[in-house]
């Protein structure tokens, strides 16, 4: 009789666990049009919106502390969207199996326009396509920053931070 209950309750943690699983695996596809919103966004607000992909080794590095600090901010104030650049054929098999085996619980929009040519201009003119690559912008302040390269904890901190200080 008490092996009953405990097998209730494993059943129940496991479901638990399961749907945090499954809440961290949501992503979305975006294309160009998509890309201008975001880069277009009215709201006060900062977006840091990073462009990665899971064959990178600096992407990967960095990503945690995306993580990390993402949980550090408000949503109303600091926005984070990661643009993965693995290709749509991928997703199944290489950037969800990644995404939970790295607990990444970050807003993941896949990029669906591969002719990278077309839109890298829009999200900074300086751009040659190399990754990781983070923008960071508030419109509604007009305040811009582009980073290539790896950006460790403290300096994605220190940006956010000058970006996000109160006039």
């Amino acid at each position: 009789m008490k092996s009953k209950p405990a097998h209730i309750v494993l059943f129940f943690f496991v479901l638990l666990m399961s749907g945090k699983e499954m809440k961290s695996q949501e992503i979305s596809y975006i294309n160009i049009p998509d890309l201008d919103n975001i880069l277009k966004a009215p709201e006060n607000k900062l977006y840091v919106v990073n462009f990665w992909t899971t064959w990178c080794a600096p992407c990967i590095s960095e990503l945690p502390g995306f993580q990390k600090i993402s949980k550090e901010y408000d949503p109303e104030k600091v926005r984070f969207i990661m643009v993965s650049l693995d290709l749509p054929g991928q997703v199944q098999k290489q950037l969800i199996p990644f995404l939970r085996k790295n607990m990444i619980t970050l807003d993941i929009r896949v990029m669906t326009d591969l002719d990278y040519n077309e839109w890298i201009e829009k999200v900074d003119p300086s751009w040659q396509g190399n990754i990781p690559a983070t923008l960071f912008f508030n419109n509604s302040k007009k305040a811009r920053y582009f980073h290539t390269g790896e950006i460790d904890e403290s300096g994605l901190k220190k940006v956010i931070d000058t970006y996000t200080l109160p006039e």
